[in-house]
């Protein structure tokens, strides 16, 4: 946002955004667990809005963002009374996998950029240097956290090391940037910082809105509409994964009251003109990850022969369901605004933050379920597992099912590369209905059983939605009595998913259809 949006945004509005959101949902928020601070993607809905300003007159950007905000927060009212947040109980893996791949897509592109940026205003070596420190940021992240998930070393080094891989990998690559010789010689750019607790630009921090022509506070009215779509996808999504079924939680979730918080960060931070914040993935569902409680057990598997096979297991048995971690987190944050931490971070080179940006982007297209199905795809199919639940669908299919995916993440990244940028939360929206109203006429009952699979799975999560939904039933499997390659116990995970949803309707009003139960 700082390069982009002419040095607007700094430093100082990043960190007060984080704190004051950090701040609101630890204390009262229904769902303190759920991080909530800046996004990749309200930096591009950001810098996109400020392209278009400048094209008539970049003085209105500052008025122009508090009154978009402004809107946003009236529509997060509006929607958090009317409980429209329930409508994300219809959201399954095929929209959440599409989003994650998109997200992670544009992280890893606007890493990118950002190396390209060094190259053109430091010159080759400078930008070569860059580029040394974001791939091996990358790459130290990437390793620590591997050794997190293997089993090397006690466990209790394991988790260190997994769980602070970030601040030992900045450590160690902000001091080689400094290292004496050659290396310091390349000057490569640093983080820019200005005074502690003051906006970066000289502007006082509450924002004349009051001056704005009429004309452009309803200009700015469809933009705090699109601002919305996207907060009440990406937010809620944020915390349906910090509450997945994973997590042996017992407190239930707040969808409704929390999103009308969202608005009202929202028109805080309209008003002294900083990012407005909303839910963090991957943060949401780390923080969870890291309050739960793990054993670590061994698992001993008897061979035909006679000899053992020794394996980990990993069972999580609690979580420790409190506000003080996201309180004390904003706390820290409002910490490294003063004076002596902004001259540390001023140390930070500019282009770690690009190892940040492919960190979280592969890490949103390494586990993601696209990824798994196209893996299966290219497998030599000797090698798959007979359990494998794929196995029981057409490859031309799974094939079929994937052109959607991948179209949708296509058009998405391509509109958010140009200046009608702010509309992707309106494409990102529609693939919930894509796949609740037209993938049934186009796969069958057991085909999206086996692919897909409602997000919002566990209970405490549903009870907060209205309960569980009543999805779609495919159209009739021709070829549902016919035997299929992999065993029925492999899909006993979708099935439960699935019939969760219709364990409410009485078995009298149920018929079997397209191998599974749906309503008559």
């Amino acid at each position: 946002m700082n390069r982009r949006t002419g040095g607007f945004y700094g430093v100082n509005e990043a960190l007060l955004s984080s704190a004051l959101a950090c701040i609101v949902f630890s204390t009262i928020g229904a769902q303190p667990l759920t991080i909530v601070g800046i996004t990749g993607l309200i930096s591009l809905f950001n810098y996109t809005i400020f392209d278009i300003i400048k094209r008539h007159d970049v003085a209105l950007y500052p008025q122009f963002m508090t009154w978009v905000a402004i809107w946003a927060a009236i529509f997060h009212w509006l929607f958090a009374i009317w409980n429209f947040c329930d409508y994300m109980r219809y959201v399954t893996d095929f929209s959440s996998q599409s989003f994650g791949a998109y997200v992670g897509i544009i992280y890893c592109i606007k890493g990118v950029e950002l190396l390209i940026a060094e190259f053109e205003s430091d010159g080759p070596t400078d930008g070569f240097m860059s580029v040394t420190i974001a791939l091996m940021f990358f790459f130290t992240v990437y390793a620590l956290e591997m050794i997190g998930k293997g089993d090397w070393f006690r466990p209790w080094i394991r988790g260190f090391l997994s769980d602070y891989a970030y601040p030992i990998a900045t450590i160690f690559w902000t001091g080689f940037a400094h290292f004496p010789g050659q290396l310091r010689a390349t000057n490569v750019s640093k983080l820019p910082h200005t005074r502690a607790f003051y906006p970066t630009v000289d502007r006082g921090w509450l924002i004349d809105f009051w001056n704005l022509e009429v004309k452009w506070i309803f200009v700015a009215l469809p933009v705090g509409f699109l601002l919305m779509l996207l907060f009440y996808y990406d937010h809620n999504q944020s915390s349906v994964a910090a509450q997945a079924r994973q997590f042996p939680l017992k407190k239930p979730g707040g969808f409704h009251w929390d999103f009308f918080l969202l608005g009202c960060t929202s028109f805080i931070a309209g008003l002294i003109d900083i990012p407005m914040p909303n839910g963090l993935v991957p943060q949401a569902p780390v923080h969870t990850d890291c309050m739960t409680n793990y054993k670590s057990a061994l698992k001993i598997i008897k061979t035909d022969d006679g000899g053992e096979i020794h394996q980990q297991e990993i069972v999580a048995e609690s979580v420790v369901e409190q506000r003080i971690s996201h309180f004390l987190m904003g706390l820290a944050i409002i910490g490294t605004m003063t004076g002596p931490i902004l001259v540390v971070l001023h140390l930070i080179p500019r282009a770690l933050f690009a190892g940040v940006f492919f960190v979280v982007g592969w890490g949103g297209l390494e586990g993601n379920g696209i990824m798994a199905k196209i893996i299966y795809l290219i497998r030599e199919p000797r090698f798959v597992q007979p359990s494998e639940p794929l196995l029981q669908i057409p490859k031309k299919r799974i094939m079929f099912y994937l052109f959607w995916q991948v179209f949708g993440i296509a058009a998405t990244v391509g509109v958010s590369q140009t200046i009608a940028g702010i509309g992707f939360p309106v494409l990102i929206i529609a693939l919930i209905p894509l796949r609740s109203k037209v993938f049934p006429m186009m796969f069958t009952a057991k085909e999206l059983r086996i692919m897909d699979a409602p997000t919002a799975d566990n209970d405490i999560v549903l009870a907060s939605m209205g309960g569980k939904p009543r999805m779609p039933s495919g159209r009739e499997d021709e070829h549902a009595d016919m035997e299929s390659p992999g065993t029925n116990d492999s899909t006993d995970a979708q099935e439960d998913k699935w019939s969760a949803a219709e364990r409410d309707a009485p078995r009298e009003g149920l018929r079997e259809r397209g191998g599974g139960w749906s309503e008559a």
